[in-house]
């Protein structure tokens, strides 16, 4: 039995009185059993009147309530603890490090704590049950019959020594398969949140195909432990079967003999099931428990660490060689629609012809009729209030929107017509709140890009990240937590910026307010590294700020989703360090 919960349940009061009446209500249905055969063998042959069977009856109706209340005990009683755990596993979120993941920890609240039930109510109450029972059974049988006590007695222990056999490997192959769905869990929930960061990089679709295979190894490991499960259910029945065999046999023989009376042979046969039905229920729903004693492991593992257990981040779900973002293949068998390739060459002139757009569920329109010209290798500065349409607009350059009417051009080339996987590697994006991912530094940084060992370093030097990068434990290999908790606003904006110094093949920069929220200092950072990082490219900014406007060589103003006639970038009015 697990100690972990055993201590917590004497720990709550609710869930110790409420178990203890569940034990006690099973094992006295269990202890019914002798008082049923009695007299149901008396009845049988004969030995009691037929009046008999009102006690009978009574019997067993006094068993299928103490079932009944055996049922809602237990289902109260895991209640109450799943509760109790889930208190005491949320009160411990703030103090966890970068090593867990959200995902995965919702995984073990909901799902994982779930599993439970079948420990709580299944279970605990057999391994009661397996301990009197049997036991009580086997001293009436030595007082009815002592060679079918002594056979009992001998066959008896075959079935947990075949049930802890197996019981070994079932406790491997669940406790593999709980890795697999946290694992599932945490990947996929970190996956959807930097979805919009994965699509402007290339990396979704190579993601799909990581998601894919983290899903099928959770299915074969679920299989793995269905196949064990039954082939145990077929050990154990058959053990018990053969040891029924070997005591029915041989009163059937000294029956029809003689030297055995019919109540005694019928008490015998009533009976003897009895002492191994609770041994075979046990094992069956060890293994249906297996899958929440895994989680309550892991659980109590986070509750209460254990204090000389070095802290090392969790195995990532696939290992992820972002090194070859770039030459993902697509899956076999997907057809795709023909595209034009981007053209080759210099920063392209982009062109928005008449573009309206319109969210699904809005009448308003996020852009309005909007024409504008960004010519090659010009830096524009998008500025305007809250709602205005500014990352709309950004969105429609990742491909990320399409417009409801008109249309938006590269170099001449309609959008819609080139492949959006071979435009976007023209792009280099950073968005307002950059999606890092629980993975390592180098590896947030590189991203999408084949970059090696020294271009991240050198990426790294160029957007500042090194000041602080050296910092850490592990250096570049450092493990960030999920979004990058351990890093401040600051540093995960400058880690963006340094995604971008990765492409160096990428001929347009698109900042979405990269400064909003940051101190004065990291501004200043990343204000430096914005302008390293804009020279020989066609740069739109999104700025609220005055020095990220003081970068562009000019500012367009958006307002309700329509182009206010552009201004030069000195003459932009400021007030309380904004632009309005």
């Amino acid at each position: 039995m697990h100690k972990d919960l055993l201590r917590l349940a004497r720990a709550e009061r609710g869930v110790r009185v409420h178990l203890a009446c569940c034990l006690a209500a099973a094992v006295l249905a269990g202890l019914l059993v002798l008082v049923q055969a009695e007299l149901l063998a008396g009845v049988l042959s004969g030995r009691f009147a037929v009046a008999a069977l009102l006690p009978l009856a009574l019997v067993v109706a006094c068993r299928g309530l103490l079932g009944w209340a055996q049922g809602v005990l237990a289902g109260r009683a895991a209640t109450a603890l799943k509760s109790a755990l889930r208190r005491l596993l949320l009160g411990r979120v703030e103090g966890l490090g970068p090593a867990y993941r959200s995902g995965e920890l919702v995984t073990l609240a909901g799902r994982g704590l779930d599993a439970l039930d079948p420990y709580l109510t299944g279970y605990l109450p057999s391994v009661a049950v397996a301990g009197i029972v049997p036991l009580a059974v086997v001293v009436r049988l030595f007082v009815a019959d002592l060679a079918t006590a002594v056979i009992v007695v001998l066959t008896l222990p075959l079935i947990p020594v075949f049930g802890a056999l197996v019981g070994w490997t079932t406790k491997t192959v669940t406790e593999r398969q709980w890795r697999a769905l946290a694992r599932l869990g945490g990947h996929f929930l970190d996956v959807v949140r930097g979805l919009p960061t994965l699509r402007a990089f290339g990396r979704a679709r190579y993601q799909a195909s990581v998601i894919r295979e983290v899903a099928e190894a959770h299915r074969a490991a679920t299989m793995r432990t269905l196949r064990v499960a039954f082939l145990s259910s077929l050990v154990l029945e058959l053990v018990a079967s053969l040891s029924l065999a070997l005591v029915a046999v041989p009163v059937g023989l000294r029956l029809l003999s003689g030297s055995l009376d019919l109540r005694t042979a019928l008490l015998v046969l009533l009976l003897a099931p009895e002492a191994y039905l609770p041994l075979r229920a046990m094992g069956t729903r060890f293994h249906a428990a297996m899958e929440g004693v895994a989680a309550a492991d892991e659980a109590f593992a986070v509750i209460d660490p254990p204090r000389e257990a070095v802290a090392e981040p969790p195995q990532q779900a696939v290992a992820e060689p972002p090194r070859e973002a770039g030459r993902t293949a697509a899956p076999a068998g997907a057809t795709r629609i023909a595209r034009r390739a981007t053209p080759d060459g210099g920063p392209p002139e982009i062109r928005l012809e008449d573009v309206t757009v319109r969210y699904p569920g809005r009448e308003e329109t996020a852009l309005d009729r909007v024409s504008l010209v960004i010519r090659p290798g010009e830096r524009v500065a998008i500025a305007g209030p809250s709602g205005a349409g500014k990352s709309t607009l950004l969105h429609l350059l990742l491909g990320f929107v399409t417009p409801s009417e008109g249309r938006v051009l590269a170099d001449g080339t309609d959008l819609a017509d080139l492949d959006l996987d071979e435009w976007r590697r023209r792009l280099a994006f950073v968005p307002q709140r950059p999606h890092l991912f629980a993975t390592s530094v180098a590896d947030n940084i590189a991203l999408g890009s084949a970059a090696g060992p020294d271009e991240i370093r050198a990426a790294a030097e160029a957007a500042q990240v090194a000041e602080f990068a050296g910092a850490l434990p592990q250096g570049y290999d450092t493990p960030l937590g999920e979004r990058g908790a351990n890093l401040s606003a600051g540093q995960r904006q400058r880690v963006a910026l340094a995604r971008a110094f990765c492409r160096p093949a990428a001929q347009v920069l698109l900042l979405d307010e990269p400064t909003a929220r940051l101190d004065g200092r990291s501004e200043a950072a990343v204000v430096a590294a914005t302008r390293r990082l804009a020279e020989g490219r066609t740069a739109i900014i999104v700025a609220h700020r005055p020095a990220m406007i003081d970068l562009a060589d000019r500012v367009v103003r958006l307002d309700g989703g329509v182009l206010v006639h552009p201004v030069p970038a000195p003459s932009i009015s400021t007030q309380g360090g904004e632009a309005r």
